[in-house]
């Protein structure tokens, strides 16, 4: 049966980013349709995402799901046989993925949100406790090369996306993540490896020159779910 998917995309969002890891990791065709987030949002986007107005959405035969983790287990549902799961069969383990995932929306993206565009004080506290969220995870992924063991899964798609943002947080923040979190440099080198994240990931230095434009200034506050 012919599928129509088309995903509301955004080439820096991390969010989205984590949809297109997912699609590729199941070798699933989709359309990616680039949103204005910085300028004149979609009908179609704010007919797909009336809520939140945000990308991504994944138009799957003209129903929309919304909201990237959401996402990222309906691919793993509808997709079940194409390659292998992203969330572990185990009850105990998928709740752990969840759990991590969570902690990331929480504690990753919004600590780096104020590395990014913080200043004196606030930046500077924000540079050490997203330090030591990054050697929190670091500890979670102890010496597996995935944060699901062998398997590159729903928590490595859940984060990837961040790496994408390394070189920014390190020159903000005047520090070195290989020096600070070494086996999370690591990880993060492996899962480039995969055609499915190197092909969806945008460029660091790209995102070092958004930040500093002066419409970059709002970009984390723009692209946020």
């Amino acid at each position: 049966m012919d599928e129509e998917l088309i995903l509301l995309d955004f080439w820096s969002s991390p969010f989205a980013t984590r949809v297109r890891i997912a699609l590729r990791e199941k070798g699933v065709e989709f359309k990616s349709v680039e949103e204005d987030l910085l300028g004149t949002k979609s009908q179609l986007l704010l007919e797909m995402n009336p809520v939140h107005k945000q990308v991504p959405v994944l138009i799957h035969n003209g129903k929309p799901v919304c909201e990237s983790t959401i996402i990222l287990q309906y691919i793993d549902e509808v997709w079940r046989d194409e390659a292998a799961p992203l969330m572990p069969s185990d009850p105990y383990e998928r709740a752990n993925a969840r759990f991590w995932a969570d902690y990331i929306d929480r504690k990753i993206y919004s600590t780096s949100r104020l590395v990014w565009m913080g200043t004196g004080e606030v930046q500077e506290t924000a540079k050490k406790d997203i330090i030591e969220c990054f050697k929190l995870l670091e500890s979670e992924l102890g010496e597996k090369p995935f944060f699901g063991g062998n398997v590159f899964g729903f928590v490595d798609v859940s984060l990837i996306p961040i790496s994408s943002r390394f070189y920014t947080l390190e020159k903000l923040g005047n520090f070195s993540l290989a020096d600070e979190c070494p086996k999370l440099v690591s990880w993060a080198k492996r899962c480039m490896e995969r055609e499915s994240v190197s092909k969806s990931m945008p460029d660091q230095y790209k995102i070092w020159v958004q930040r500093n434009d002066v419409i970059g200034l709002f970009f984390f506050s723009v692209v946020l779910e």
